[in-house]
């Protein structure tokens, strides 16, 4: 019998969206750019923001990716350049298309609430990512009880459940979360590389001890993974087809060439995407120069 390879194991930074909200960002990592087709994982609380404040993210541009929300606490109203505006609640996932081109804002529904989400990016493939704009809510996602924890299928199929939401590209993602002791197995594609994340408490992933800040990647081999917690905890796990495309990541744009990159900042600094529904109070952001940077695939 082939050992699977050891785990390898990578820390988030600290990075700010909007005007002052933190989040851990655990990819891209500079060591590990994608896993699968998830290229960029943020992770956002809990917090509980102070009187006044909340989390407030200005009109800003994407091309050839997909955004993906999962939120757990809190609601942020989301507002596209489609003339979307939606309110995403705990235990529902916004999905947007940016294909082409499109821009938006995000924003807590109150101020002085409390907010814990995941958002993460997919890089679409080749031949879909130039498709037109799109967005979906999706308020009722797949939950199976599994050894203590409650495993909601966020995307692609697992555990015999399959998410509604809209992907191009083979990938799974799903959402575990245990009110005290458990342990369970989550069979895994063998062809998908993974990686596991702590959002809350502490666990053991693959026999290996994971905390917050942590997380943890398996390359593809596997058929199954090993969960156990010995008090409440919260983890996210998500694979992928391993990309066979050198991607480029550079401020909100996945794309292909540096040149395309730059003729994509210079169209929203010059105007030229499609103005976002009003209502956000932050202002437009303002996309960083190029000059002087070479990018590289997953940069």
């Amino acid at each position: 019998m082939t050992q699977a390879p050891v785990p390898q194991r990578y820390s988030s930074r600290l990075s700010v969206i909007g005007e002052d909200t933190r989040v851990a960002r655990a990819l891209p990592h500079r060591a590990r750019r994608t896993v699968g087709a998830w290229c960029f994982l943020d992770h956002a609380g809990p917090v509980q923001f102070a009187p006044g404040k909340g989390m407030h993210v200005g009109a800003h541009p994407h091309i050839g990716l997909q955004t993906f929300t999962w939120l757990i606490e809190g609601e942020v109203v989301h507002r596209d350049s489609l003339g979307n505006e939606q309110v995403i609640r705990p235990g529902q996932v916004n999905l947007m298309t940016a294909g082409r081109g499109i821009a938006h804002t995000e924003d807590s529904v109150t101020d002085g609430a409390r907010l814990h989400a995941a958002q993460l990016w997919i890089a679409l493939p080749e031949g879909e990512r130039r498709r037109e704009p799109a967005f979906q809510n999706h308020p009722d996602l797949p939950i199976v009880e599994t050894g203590g924890f409650r495993a909601t299928v966020l995307a692609g199929s697992a555990l015999g459940r399959t998410s509604p939401a809209q992907v191009y590209t083979p990938l799974v993602g799903i959402d575990l979360n245990a009110a005290g002791a458990a342990r369970t197995e989550v069979p895994l594609e063998p062809g998908f590389e993974h990686a596991a994340l702590v959002l809350r408490g502490a666990a053991t992933v693959g026999g290996e001890a994971l905390a917050p800040g942590e997380w943890l990647y398996f390359a593809p081999g596997r058929s199954a993974l090993e969960l156990r917690c010995d008090a409440p905890a919260h983890l996210l796990l998500v694979g992928g087809e391993p990309m066979d495309e050198p991607v480029l990541i550079w401020w909100n744009f996945v794309a292909r060439t540096q040149d395309e990159m730059q003729a994509a900042l210079d169209d929203w600094n010059a105007g030229r995407f499609a103005a976002v529904r009003a209502g956000s109070p932050a202002a437009p952001l303002v996309a960083p120069t190029l000059s002087g940077v070479q990018l590289r695939p997953g940069a």
